[in-house]
């Protein structure tokens, strides 16, 4: 079992994110903005982030770029999970150290193939 962060300011989304992690038996733990998952990923060490992009405080590029290059965290997979579907994006997510990128709305079983992708069996 994996510790998956999830960082989304929708409340609905993390509820729904985090049915789906549960559900592949995963424990999930939850942020509401760039922010507190900066500081939820220094404070839990997770196996992997799952990051929205378009929030407040620290918008997801803002705090992918911050745990990818902090020495505590830049061994955490962050996989951008956004509404955000164009090329640009997408190259720009990466740029900042994203593992993965997938765009919302997304299928339970593409979400549970990038989880499968980034931790492990």
């Amino acid at each position: 079992m994996a510790r998956i962060l999830i960082v989304d300011d929708s409340p609905s989304q993390l509820m729904g994110i985090r049915r789906i992690v549960e559900k592949l038996g995963h424990e999930a733990l939850t942020a509401e903005d760039g922010a507190a998952g900066v500081e939820a990923a220094k404070r839990e060490l997770p196996d992997m982030v799952l990051m929205d992009v378009v929030m407040p405080n620290l918008n997801g590029f803002q705090a992918t770029r911050s745990i990818c290059r902090d020495p505590s965290t830049k061994h955490i997979p962050v996989v951008l999970v956004t509404t955000k579907d164009q090329d640009t994006d997408r190259v720009w997510g990466m740029r900042q150290g994203a593992k993965a990128y997938i765009t919302k709305p997304f299928s339970e079983s593409d979400l549970a193939d990038i989880i499968s992708q980034m931790i492990p069996a």
